[in-house]
C-alpha cells in the first residue's frame, strides 16, 4: 500500500507542473464536423457584427470561413472579449481565437501565437470639441482623463506609460467611446482598425496619430498551447493565405491594407 502511494505521488509531481494536451485538435474537428472561432464581434473591419443587419464582415470573418472550408467543418463563432478569450481557449470554448489578438509577453505565457499577419501601432481617438488635444504630445497631461478598454494590449502600455494623465479602464464595450463623446474622457486609445470604425460611424470623431513609433504590435491567431500539430496547421493557413494573395484582398476590402504584415 505504501509503495503504491508513492507511486501515486510520484506520478502527480511529474505531470502535476505540465499542461496536458487536450487532444488533437485536428481529430476533434474531423469528428465533430465543427471549428469553434473565437470572436469580439465589436471589431471594426476584423471581426464586426453590422448592428442594423446583425451580420459578421471583417478580414477574420473571411478567413475564419476559410479556414473552415478547408478543414472540411462548419463554422461556429464563439463570442468572447479581449478579456476572456484566453479562458475560452483553455476551457475549450473553441480551438482558435480570429479576432486581431495583440502579441504581447503576457499573453504568450498562456497561448501560442501563428505567425502575425496584421501589424498596429497604437492611436488616440479624441472629439471634435475637445480643443485642448492637438498632438500626441497633449495626452499626457495634468487633468487629463486617457480611457483604455479592459483586457485589451493598450491597458498594461497605458499604465506603463502615463505619467501626468489618469488612466480610466472601460469595463464594457461602448463606455471608453460614450465617455469621449460626453467630455467625461478626453481621449481613448486603439489601434488603426477601430480608428477606422470611429470615422466611418461617427461625425464627432478625431484621430491623433503617434508622432513616433509607441509600440508596434503584431496581430496573430491564439490557439490554446499544448498541440503543435494545431498551431502548424493554422501557420500552414497564414502562409497560404499570404501567398496567394487573400490576406491582402480581404484587408484591402475593410480599408487595413497598410497594416498587412506580408513576409
Amino acid at each position: 500500500m505504501k509503495h503504491l502511494f508513492f507511486c501515486l505521488t510520484l506520478i502527480i509531481g511529474l505531470f502535476g507542473g505540465m499542461t496536458i494536451a487536450h487532444g488533437s485538435t485536428l481529430e476533434d474537428i474531423q469528428k465533430t464536423k465543427t471549428l469553434k472561432v473565437c470572436i469580439w464581434p465589436d471589431y471594426f473591419g476584423i471581426s464586426y457584427r453590422n448592428p442594423r443587419s446583425g451580420t459578421l464582415h471583417g478580414v477574420d470573418i473571411n478567413l475564419s470561413r476559410d479556414l473552415a472550408q478547408e478543414l472540411g467543418a462548419k463554422l461556429q463563432y464563439v463570442e468572447t472579449s479581449f478579456a476572456n478569450f484566453i479562458a475560452d481557449l483553455e476551457a475549450h470554448k473553441c480551438e482558435i481565437a480570429m479576432m486581431g489578438v495583440g502579441v504581447i509577453p503576457a499573453r504568450v505565457e498562456r497561448v501560442n501565437f501563428s505567425a502575425p499577419y496584421l501589424r498596429s501601432d497604437v492611436f488616440a481617438v479624441t472629439s471634435k470639441a475637445n480643443t485642448t488635444i492637438k498632438t500626441w504630445d497633449d495626452l499626457d497631461r495634468p487633468g487629463r482623463i486617457i480611457s483604455v478598454l479592459k483586457g485589451t494590449f493598450m491597458e498594461p502600455l497605458m499604465k506603463k506609460t502615463l505619467k501626468q494623465a489618469t488612466l480610466q479602464v472601460a469595463e464594457r464595450p461602448g463606455e471608453r467611446e460614450r465617455d469621449v463623446e460626453s467630455g467625461r474622457a478626453d481621449a481613448f486609445m486603439t489601434d488603426y482598425p477601430y480608428t477606422q470604425r470611429m470615422l466611418a460611424n461617427t461625425d464627432w470623431a478625431r484621430v491623433i496619430s503617434p508622432s513616433r513609433p509607441i509600440q508596434p504590435t503584431d496581430y496573430a491567431y491564439a490557439v490554446a498551447k499544448g498541440d503543435p500539430a494545431w498551431l502548424a496547421r493554422v501557420n500552414q493557413f497564414v502562409a497560404q493565405a499570404k501567398k496567394d494573395g487573400r490576406l491582402e484582398k480581404y484587408a484591402t476590402e475593410f480599408k487595413l491594407q497598410q497594416i498587412v504584415v506580408k513576409d
